[in-house]
């Protein structure tokens, strides 16, 4: 199933009472409001969430409805210079960005209807937004990024924001920071009926995966994700070229770009150039919804790779973990709450480790299978959006309940 799913559907594949908490939690809620405000309806794990999460929420009783902050192009390309330095990149953030910032959202309180019982803000592009807070209304931001370290300047801009919320969101407790707020962790999740994480007849993946010119002769590496810096498909490249010395395989780089992400070009065009005249290299531009071809390439995988080097939590390894893969990824942010290292998958720290943990597995194919059944189950019990529903629910009971 791939379009809206039902909460029955997921009887027999969510953990066993997970529905039932679902449904005890939501009583005493009908009717309430439940506004969610990003900056994107496309790309992105944060739009992918919420396109699968708001229906079930509705099925419940819970009036929801999903607002998004536009602004013109210097609004997002300042919002993706708050997004890296509050993951520590080290880079200007000038009071000229921060007045295009207040600007653009002072111009988008005048079209948005905030109103709602409860009110949650995702992530900095719209934080300012509570700015036109209505008077009765609860407010909580939601934060999906690694902001263990982040630069001074720009969180000290943010910060008088997020305190003025009944709440932060954060995925992990290394991301929480010190406020006079009460502080949530709440994991993302995948659907397990969404197009992407569908079950998939192995005839439908070798066509869609040989449509998208990947061959499946050899052991195929691959990573998914947005080409962003953070993600460093440089380092996967590297270390593809590292495990190619000893063991025959291909590289697949598959990613798209999300609408507030004014740097996707650029570093597409760096890992092009990288691959540039390398035939066992593909890297591959995938329009927002190829959600079904990134399933196949994910089936199709010998083992997925995501080498972050920062990261909020990574939803395509929870995805390739639904799927029984291994996984080898960066050490950081929330992949270390997904991945049990040795266990799911392998945690490294840098392109040497990535090349040395991938030839270790495509040597061991039994270990392959033993980690890819333990992946899945360990996603099946954390990381599905009916664990996510409970959480959200949860949160409705706490601040409107």
């Amino acid at each position: 199933m791939s379009g809206e799913a039902r909460l029955a559907d997921y009887e027999g594949i969510a953990p066993a009472g997970s529905l039932r908490l679902v449904r005890h939690l939501a009583q005493g809620l009908s009717g309430r409001t439940f506004l969610h405000v990003n900056s994107t309806r496309q790309g992105g794990g944060v739009a992918e969430i919420l396109h699968r999460l708001l229906p079930l929420l509705e099925e419940v009783d819970v009036r929801t409805r999903w607002e998004v902050i536009a602004g013109p192009p210097e609004f997002y390309a300042v919002t993706k210079r708050i997004h890296n330095t509050l993951q520590g990149a080290d880079l200007p953030f000038t009071p000229g960005m921060q007045d295009s910032y207040l600007d653009a959202s002072r111009e988008a309180l005048r079209h948005l209807d905030l109103e709602a019982d409860l009110v949650m803000i995702h992530d900095p592009q719209p934080a300012a937004l509570v700015d036109g807070r209505k008077e009765g209304t609860r407010w909580i931001w939601r934060c999906h990024i690694d902001l263990s370290r982040p630069q001074r300047g720009t969180w000290s801009f943010l910060e008088p924001f997020v305190r003025r919320y009944d709440g932060a969101v954060f995925h992990i407790a290394a991301f929480a920071r010190r406020l006079p707020i009460p502080c949530y962790l709440i994991h993302p999740s995948i659907d397990p009926l969404s197009e992407k994480n569908r079950d998939m007849d192995p005839r439908e993946v070798e066509r869609r995966v040989s449509a998208l010119g990947v061959p499946l002769d050899r052991p195929v590496l691959l990573q998914v994700s947005r080409f962003d810096p953070f993600k460093d498909p440089l380092g996967v490249i590297r270390a593809f070229r590292l495990v190619r010395k000893v063991r025959d395989c291909i590289l697949v780089l598959a990613g798209g770009s999300a609408a507030d992400d004014p740097e996707g070009a650029e570093v597409l065009a760096r890992v092009r150039e990288e691959a540039a005249g390398d035939p066992d290299v593909h890297v591959l531009l995938l329009p927002s919804d190829a959600h079904a071809d990134i399933n196949a390439l994910q089936r199709a995988a010998t083992i997925v790779i995501q080498k972050s080097t920062r990261e909020g939590f990574g939803l395509t390894v929870a995805e390739a973990m639904w799927k029984g893969r291994p996984v080898v990824a960066g050490a950081v942010g929330g992949i270390v709450k997904q991945v049990l290292d040795g266990i799911t998958g392998h945690l490294v720290h840098s392109v040497e480790g990535c090349a040395y943990a991938v030839r270790r597995l495509l040597g061991d194919p039994e270990g392959r299978r033993t980690m890819g059944r333990l992946a899945k189950e360990h996603a099946r019990h954390n990381l599905l959006i009916t664990r996510h529903l409970a959480d959200y629910l949860q949160m409705l009971r706490l601040h409107v309940g």
